[in-house]
């Protein structure tokens, strides 16, 4: 795709214009929407969709179907309702094979899978979800974790939706921690059959898609148990109801009832009652019991094996991280839209100004425009690492680990970003945006959820913490004249910080100049710096502290415990360096012009907002001096003036037709209300029928 915008320079390291104080913000004039700056907004939107473009514009036109729209308010019984009938209208579109074998009717397309499921958010929530719990979750676990027997024995049912299922793993009392729960399955040689029991409430399982009303039958995760040893969790495949909807014997549940969000969706509780199932119903792809009752798995070490199956259910991390960037653009959309056509309170020539050009307005809004760029570029080199893996292309341990990795931590980023970005959006838009018709409060609602679905964020930051420590320690020396050089190192970084070394050099370097110190905040290259060096430091002070406990295990877990909080704030760190990379890397992919450049500020942007939200730790370990600091904030405000006349043209390569935004304040609504009030002003002051302002007394 080459860029048709005229060509400018392209230099990161501009230096902007600047007033007699040195302050780069001052004097920018924040109204007005015409630029000369222009946008190749459908080269944009090409890079937006990514690898995958095909395959997203598919569902997108499906999800132009009205048919498949929520709709406000609907009762939840109804709800669930339309939302079962439409999952049949996605096979029969042809809309769900993509990641299946071939010998099923499938593409074995995985990326292209996850990509388009994504899209669906754009539709409702709801949808997209359930969605993903038949085939994403119940059928994905038969077609992973099973083999050639379970495939042909279950899947073609799956994928026609002629058996409605359910994934069955998290129980009322435990969540996140999987490897702990109750539920059981006992194989019985005698008969050949597992034996799948819950001994008690807190094994129950919970909060599961399908299992109210719909499923009718379920993976089951329980711990194998056979010839008196337990060999951890498994997955079972277990049938649920019979052709009526009644339960089976001995398989028992109940309704979650009404939900903060996602009603479209049966979720509820589900128990067993020693119900056996064949032994070939164990879904044995890592572990597999004889008639005779001898276990055996091609993974002999049991944590690796637990975690060798989970990871190959990652996949919902991935398409949750998707669809919060999806829902995010559409709130964009719906608000930004709204701020430039909205007039409110007079400006300095007598007319009402839009709210989009006020500061306070650009500066909520933006920034989490640049954000969710920003996360839409890191959540596609996340479904090309899960497309190598699940594709058998590059499926190493190592890339499985980058997988898992880049899946909590962006997943975790992403969906409290959307919880974030669509409340700011809500309240941008004043008592409109409370409208349940212009979607925000629904969208909110809708992806409440996702910040615990597929792994509680906080958890899953954990994992990312516990991988960045494990490569600290793969780095660090293991003699004594290394170690010593090593702590050395260390203690000049913290000398360093200390001293005031850094700040004296950019206080030298700078010589006064706001500008100056601008300038080098330009240079991605002190971006990445400010970046990764926050997250390198918070690591090694980590890592040191936990090394101290040397092989005493109960002091190094109670060292770990209380760095917790700095464990996932670093992790957080790293999720966002892995954003700003990916986002550097996209725009290496622009031709020199108007696109890139605007590019180039959204990244900056980007970046500089997160070095303003942790400037106190910038500040307090040395690495910008207070006068940097201060030109953080003032460049942040130079950029979102410098953006904000593209704004539409950005919106516009999101490439939403008004059929997915469905938000009447940003389909033209407010605009004609505005027109309606000028013309008539206009009309009422031609005729003199105006009244006279009152005039104030002169002090």
């Amino acid at each position: 795709m080459v860029d048709t915008a005229p060509a400018r320079p392209t230099s990161t390291t501009e230096a902007p214009n600047a007033d007699a104080t040195g302050d780069p913000a001052a004097g920018t004039p924040t109204g007005g929407t015409d630029t000369d700056v222009r946008i190749d907004t459908t080269l944009l939107g090409e890079l937006l969709l990514g690898r995958w473009a095909e395959d997203r514009r598919i569902s997108r036109r499906l999800s132009l179907d009205p048919g498949l729209h929520k709709i406000e308010g609907q009762p939840v019984a109804e709800h669930r309702a339309r939302v079962l009938e439409q999952l049949r209208v996605l096979v029969d579109a042809g809309a769900i094979q993509r990641p299946y074998p071939t010998e099923f009717g499938g593409q074995e397309n995985h990326g292209g899978n996850l990509a388009a499921f994504e899209e669906l958010t754009t539709a409702d929530p709801s949808l997209q979800i359930k969605a993903g719990v038949q085939w994403g979750l119940f059928g994905s676990a038969v077609h992973h974790l099973g083999t050639e027997r379970n495939h042909r024995e279950f899947l073609p049912g799956i994928i026609r939706f002629d058996v409605p299922g359910c994934f069955a793993m998290t129980e009322t009392g435990h969540g996140s921690d999987v490897q702990s729960i109750a539920t059981t399955a006992t194989y019985d040689p005698d008969t050949q059959e597992f034996v799948v029991h819950t001994p008690f409430r807190g094994a129950w399982k919970d909060y599961i898609g399908n299992a109210a009303l719909h499923g009718r039958a379920a993976v089951v995760f329980a711990k194998l148990v056979t010839q008196g040893v337990d060999h951890g969790v498994h997955a079972f495949y277990v049938p649920l109801r019979d052709e009526d909807g009644a339960f089976l014997p001995g398989v028992g549940g109940e309704d979650d009832g009404v939900k903060g969000g996602l009603n479209g969706i049966d979720n509820g509780r589900l128990w067993f009652d020693h119900v056996r199932v064949p032994r070939t119903n164990l879904l044995n792809r890592y572990g597999d019991v004889a008639e005779d009752g001898t276990y055996t798995s091609p993974i002999a070490s049991p944590g690796r094996r637990f975690f060798t199956m989970l990871g190959t259910l990652v996949q919902g991390r991935v398409s949750l991280d998707g669809a919060a960037v999806v829902a995010q653009k559409v709130g964009l959309q719906i608000a930004l839209t709204y701020a430039a056509e909205r007039r409110q309170f007079p400006t300095g020539g007598g007319d009402e100004g839009v709210l989009l050009d006020y500061g306070r307005h650009q500066r909520r809004l933006i920034p989490r425009l640049a954000t969710v760029f920003a996360q839409s570029f890191a959540h596609e080199k996340l479904l090309q690492t899960f497309d190598d893996v699940f594709s058998g292309r590059e499926d190493t341990p190592q890339r499985r680990e980058d997988l898992e990795t880049q899946a909590a931590a962006f997943k975790a980023m992403s969906t409290w970003s959307a919880l974030d970005t669509l409340q700011e959006c809500r309240e941008a838009c004043g008592g409109a945006g409370f409208l349940a018709e212009n979607r925000l409060t629904s969208l909110r609602a809708d992806l409440d959820v996702y910040v615990t679905f597929e792994g509680d964020n906080t958890i899953l930051l954990q994992l990312v913490g516990k991988r960045l420590l494990t490569d600290f320690r793969a780095k660090a020396p293991r003699d004594a004249a290394s170690t010593a050089r090593f702590v050395a190192a260390q203690a000049a970084t913290k000398l360093a910080d200390a001293s005031g070394i850094r700040r004296l050099g950019q206080t030298v370097a700078d010589r006064g100049s706001l500008a100056a110190s601008v300038t080098d905040l330009q240079d991605p290259r002190t971006q990445r710096a400010l970046l990764a060096g926050r997250v390198d430091t918070m690591v090694s002070e980590i890592g040191v502290r936990l090394a101290s406990a040397g092989k005493d295990r109960a002091r190094a877990a109670k060292l770990l415990n209380r760095s917790q909080h700095e464990l996932i704030e670093a992790a957080k760190a790293h999720a966002e360096l892995m954003q700003w990379e990916a986002f550097t890397d996209a725009i290496e992919a622009v031709a020199p012009g108007d696109t890139r450049r605007v590019l180039v500020w959204l990244r900056d942007l980007f970046a500089l907002g997160l070095l303003e939200q942790h400037l106190d730790w910038h500040l307090l370990h040395g690495r910008l001096s207070t006068q940097r600091a201060r030109a953080v904030s003032a460049y942040v405000d130079r950029l979102v003036a410098r953006l904000r006349p593209v704004v539409p043209q950005l919106v516009e390569s999101f490439g939403y037709a008004p059929e997915h935004v469905r938000a009447p304040i940003a389909l033209g609504e407010e605009r004609a209300r505005q027109e309606e009030a000028a013309a008539w002003f206009s009309a009422e002051a031609a005729a003199g029928r105006l009244p006279e302002q009152e005039k104030k007394p002169r002090p």
